[in-house]
């Protein structure tokens, strides 16, 4: 399991030859971590199990308060900072510290989930063979879509970004980080036991992962081939699991071109239901008229 208990797997042993990644009673693979990675490791110590039966215990939770000033000033940065965030297609060879891309996983690992789940697998990407296939098989969906599956009105959207069959971010990128989500949890009996929100669970996961990212100065992608089966073959991964995105991780190239978008304002986004009542039969009559 990786850091409190999600799983991270390592997908460098398989190759083009029909290698898989394996391992451990669930089928997750867990690679030992590089010397530079220690401060993760001190939170693998403690295994995570389910839940289910046990009775509910409480813990003591008292987080420092930040004080007002500070939090302000905290909150209005890290606006700044994620308003600088782009998805990226372009990227530049230069090598990227594995620890960066592991610190995000672990934060990826903290999200909420439905009854503590967890239900998530991280498989990292290294073996450049694999990568290579996962792009010759992703661009071969992506051929069909394009050329008339995905019709004209979703052709219409992805228009103004730019993308097209080609993704070469899938071998260009330093990293490929596959995230699965796990349908079901799996015993080591081989009895299963029901995962809930599973979808909302490992959405909110990839967000943090994102932002994390972000944060560490690097760029990311969220590519959904579709349908995007063959990534649990390729990958080797067990029944319960199903792709839910593919991550390419580094830094932008240094001609990398992003589309010339606008994000919705907060007036767009944001409905506020205030104690006046006046204003709310306002706000609520705006909604439904």
């Amino acid at each position: 399991m990786g850091a409190d208990g999600g799983a991270v797997a390592r997908a460098s042993v398989p190759d083009a030859r029909g290698g898989r990644v394996s391992g451990g009673v669930d089928g997750n693979f867990v690679a030992p971590l590089p010397a530079e990675s220690t401060r993760l490791t001190l939170h693998t110590m403690t295994t995570w199990t389910p839940l289910h039966n046990q009775p509910y215990h409480p813990i003591p939770y008292h987080p420092n308060r930040i004080p007002l000033a500070e939090a302000l000033a905290e909150s209005a940065a890290f606006r700044r900072r994620m308003d600088e965030r782009r998805t990226v297609r372009m990227f530049s060879p230069d090598p990227v510290p594995e620890q960066l891309v592991l610190d995000a996983i672990a934060v990826a690992n903290t999200a909420p989930s439905g009854a503590h789940q967890q239900p998530w697998t991280f498989v990292l990407v290294e073996d450049p063979q694999v990568r290579a296939r996962i792009r010759e098989a992703a661009e071969a969906e992506e051929r069909i879509s394009y050329r008339g599956r995905l019709g004209e009105e979703w052709l219409s959207a992805l228009r103004p970004l730019g993308t097209d069959e080609h993704k070469p971010h899938l071998t260009d990128a330093p990293y490929l980080l596959v995230v699965f989500q796990q349908r079901f949890g799996l015993r080591p009996d081989g009895t299963t036991y029901k995962h809930y929100y599973g979808d909302e669970s490992v959405g909110i996961a990839v967000g943090m992962l994102l932002t994390a990212l972000h944060l560490a100065g690097l760029a990311a992608l969220t590519h959904t081939p579709s349908p995007m089966k063959f990534l649990t073959e390729v990958l080797g991964r067990p029944r319960n699991e199903k792709a839910f995105a593919v991550i390419p991780i580094g830094y932008p190239a240094a001609d990398a071109v992003v589309p010339d978008l606008v994000r919705k304002s907060m007036d767009q986004v944001l409905v506020r239901i205030r104690s006046d009542a006046t204003h709310q039969a306002a706000v609520v009559s705006g909604l439904t008229g």
